[in-house]
């Protein structure tokens, strides 16, 4: 059988990510035994080799919610929707807890909001709380804490959400069990796509929309691919209905399409910084700030600094923005906006004689700094 870009650590004791959304669980608006029983046997084939751990990111509290308050469309409303995902959570668990029972798998709810991930002390204690239930076999069920979750902390679908837990736990791959069989060409109606190196090529194969029953499509899945193999994990999206997926996928073979690690997965704190942080703010930055980032390695100095844009206080997450408008990194700034607004473009030696104080000479400390931008773009992105 064909082989394309095994996963790095076959034969090894891994960490795998699985995501079924909605429209996988709920083919008919409601939550299918059937479609729980297929994931659940894949979870369980995943581990019975004894060196995989398996996470299990599940939507479909807001259809397993619907028949027992009588309803027969999903709702529109945000209070509908938490009103039916507080019925309907405890329903999927049960759910999942029968199905994986059958394999002799006991699993864990564990529900999270945004701000779970983006507040660091939150962030590490949700890890510490994953790595000891897959410590004892258990498997964690984990969806988004939909009841209580508004605008402002949610994440608004599991595949970011699926994601944001690959990195909390430093998980080698990440399997997004769709719909679609993966990535394919002409907006889904084409050929299908194995492999894809780079994330912003896929974008002109997507079309646009959302499941029925889910919040997601294929869109939401690319996002969560950039986040996923930006910070070291690799990504599959396959189908939900085939039944060997997540075993192919885990054997390297060609199931869906395959997003490849992009680059070497920074240390954890960078990938917090970069991806789960809640951006407050941008500093926009000149040519020479973003070669001294991206080629250098450096830290962000006043000098460098033309633009400051949002309100935020000292050790805010900011995003570093270069003259093209392009996103290159996001850092924790060692200053407040109305004090960088003050001290932009001028030395480091200059900062106390403006402020009457100086906290440090960088504005960003490079270990505060996550840069987007891969080396030798440092041109395109200081245009």
């Amino acid at each position: 059988m064909t082989s394309v870009s095994p996963t790095r650590l076959a034969g090894e004791r891994r960490r795998l990510v699985v995501k079924v959304g909605s429209a996988v669980l709920a083919p008919a608006g409601v939550l299918s035994p059937e479609r729980v029983a297929l994931i659940a046997g894949q979870v369980a084939a995943a581990r019975a080799s004894g060196r995989v751990e398996v996470v299990l990111v599940s939507s479909g509290a807001v259809a397993a919610g619907l028949g027992p308050l009588g309803w027969r469309e999903p709702p529109r409303t945000i209070v509908g929707k938490q009103t039916a995902a507080a019925v309907g959570q405890s329903r999927l668990m049960r759910a999942y807890a029968e199905a994986l029972a059958a394999h002799g798998l006991e699993v864990a709810q564990v529900l999270l909001t945004g701000e779970d991930v983006r507040d660091r002390t939150r962030f590490l204690n949700a890890r510490r709380t994953l790595e000891s239930l897959l410590s004892l076999g258990v498997v964690p069920i984990v969806n988004e804490n939909d009841s209580v979750a508004y605008d402002e902390i949610r994440f608004g679908d599991n595949d970011r959400l699926s994601a944001h837990v690959a990195h909390l736990i430093d998980a080698e791959l990440l399997i997004l069990l769709s719909q679609a069989d993966g990535v394919r060409t002409g907006g889904g109606a084409g050929e299908l796509v194995p492999v894809i190196e780079d994330v912003a090529s896929a974008w002109a194969h997507v079309g646009k929309g959302t499941s029925r029953v889910g919040t997601g499509g294929m869109a939401t899945k690319l996002e969560a691919a950039s986040i996923a193999s930006g910070s070291g994990v690799e990504v599959v999206i396959a189908s939900g209905v085939q039944a060997d997926a997540v075993s192919r996928a885990l054997a390297g073979e060609a199931v869906g399409t395959r997003f490849p690690v992009r680059a070497s997965a920074p240390e954890a704190r960078k990938r917090w910084i970069g991806y789960s942080t809640r951006v407050t703010g941008r500093v926009r930055v000149d040519g020479g700030a973003v070669r001294a980032l991206v080629e250098r390695g450096a830290s962000l100095l006043p000098g460098g600094i033309v633009a400051v844009e949002g309100a935020f206080d000292r050790g805010a997450a900011v995003e570093v923005v270069g003259p093209n408008g392009v996103t290159i990194a996001r850092g924790l700034t060692g200053y407040g906006a109305a004090e960088l607004d003050r001290v932009k473009g001028l030395r480091s030696s200059e900062i106390e004689g403006v402020l009457g104080v100086s906290y440090s000479e960088e504005i960003i400390h490079r270990d505060d700094l996550f840069v987007f931008a891969r080396r030798g773009t440092a041109a395109e992105g200081a245009q």
